[in-house]
């Protein structure tokens, strides 16, 4: 039995064990049968031309672990924002972990879509925002949908400023041969409020892992929400990372991601324009070697006037890694004064080495300001001869030039704990101690 015939066997027994609703039921259903007909994407879609996931199929995944799992917080210490307090959601094998987290319900709701999705209270809410903004096509979408039940559900009131930033972090044990794990949140960000947000999966062991995760985030008018991903995970993850964004007038998201780790990580990220005056951000990080491969394909729709988006990836590829940017601005004809930019840089440390970039501009209306840029090279050789006869090692002069190149995007962290914690694995993953934080 292939894993698409595991999922939509195993569906029924879901199903049957978990309180749900007419409506939550009749969207399972649909979301399942949609998966059923499509099956997991191939390279013959044109979304998915250069990432393959038949190799990462051929593991005989576990779709439920067979028992819940514990750990202890001195082992996973270091993944976690420890130096400073925050609101934590985490979650072991697919499985809420109490004695990890720290949830509230004090002024805010920082708790467990599974209670988000199965009590009446939150009921109102869920058939708001639930599954409003993912998309009801792409295969994997469809498939975490049918499944959805753990998360992080994250509920900001307007006028809310959240003092402390909240962490999402997923723990795959390894006690499982092979686990796939769909993790589902759902975050509301109300009028004039403000939160940042961590994101984490991370491995423990070297068994595969596959993750299909989903993520709605909602912005309301005036919100601001500073989101950040870091996939830093061990070479046998594989991450598929979905998240779509709402955004009401005036509102400001900005969503980074640092990718450095894991076999195939493939992160879709979407952002829809709802009102005036909205400014989008969109920024990552890739540094990977060996036979990784990441894949960023990206969307934002400019639907509405006056409204500004913002995307600057940077990679770094070395061994026989392989990366890819798929980037598009689509512009309304209603969405005349849009300002957006799109830039991709990519740096070959190996003549083995792959990037496939793919900037695209879809403009309907005619006054606007849109641009998109995408270079390709290597370090450049005369700033590495100018730097050794200054007196500093051809390593450090190589590693000096790499943080130069990352720095427009780190340099817009907000989280000076998370800034200091991706500089240092931006200095292992350079394999160099660089004396200083950026």
């Amino acid at each position: 039995m292939d894993l698409k015939e595991k999922l939509v066997s195993s569906f029924m027994a879901f199903e049957g064990k978990i309180e749900a609703d007419d409506e939550l039921h009749a969207i399972r259903s649909q979301a399942i049968k949609n998966f059923e007909n499509k099956g997991f994407p191939t390279k013959k879609e044109e979304a998915w031309k250069y990432t393959s996931l038949n190799a990462v199929l051929k593991n005989d995944f576990s779709v439920f672990p067979k028992k819940e799992n514990s750990i202890e917080f001195k082992d996973v210490k270091k993944y976690f924002l420890h130096e400073i307090d925050t609101y934590k959601v985490v979650f072991i094998d697919g499985v809420f972990s109490s004695f990890l987290s720290s949830t509230t319900h004090d002024g805010l709701d920082v708790c467990l879509m599974a209670s988000a999705l199965t009590k009446p209270k939150y009921k109102m809410v869920i058939d708001t925002y639930f599954n409003q903004i993912a998309s009801k096509e792409e295969s994997l979408t469809t498939l975490n949908t049918a499944f959805a039940l753990e998360g992080a559900y994250i509920n900001i009131p307007k006028s809310k400023v959240v003092e402390k930033p909240i962490e999402i972090i997923y723990f795959s044990t390894g006690n499982e041969a092979a686990l796939m794990v769909q993790p589902r949140n759902l975050v509301i960000v109300g009028e004039n409020a403000h939160v940042q947000i961590v994101e984490r999966h991370q491995s423990l062991n070297e068994n595969p892992v596959l993750t299909n995760s989903v993520t709605e985030i909602f912005a309301q008018k005036r919100a601001i929400v500073d989101y950040y991903k870091v996939q830093n995970d061990v070479q046998t993850a594989n991450l598929i990372d979905n998240t779509y964004i709402a955004q009401k007038q005036e509102s400001r998201v900005a969503v980074h991601t640092f990718s450095f780790g894991g076999n195939i990580t493939r992160n879709n990220l979407n952002f829809y324009h709802q009102g005036e005056r909205i400014d989008s951000t969109l920024k990552g990080i890739t540094i990977i070697g060996d036979k990784q491969h990441v894949d960023h394909y990206t969307l934002v729709q400019h639907a509405t006037p006056n409204c500004e988006s913002h995307q600057n990836y940077k990679t770094i590829l070395d061994g026989q890694s392989n990366g890819v940017f798929n980037g598009k601005i689509f512009v309304e004809k209603e969405a005349q004064k849009t300002d957006a930019f799109q830039q991709n840089n990519n740096i070959l440390l190996s003549d083995k080495a792959t990037i496939n970039a793919k900037p695209q501009l879809e403009i309907f209306a005619d006054d606007v300001k849109c641009s998109h840029g995408c270079t390709i090279g290597q370090l450049d050789e005369d700033a590495m001869f100018y730097m050794q006869q200054r007196g500093i090692p051809k390593k450090e002069a190589k590693a000096l030039l790499m943080y130069a190149f990352t720095s427009e995007v780190t340099s817009s962290i907000k989280i000076p704990e998370l800034k200091a914690k991706i500089a240092k694995i931006i200095a292992t993953k350079l394999n160099v101690n660089m004396g200083f934080d950026l």
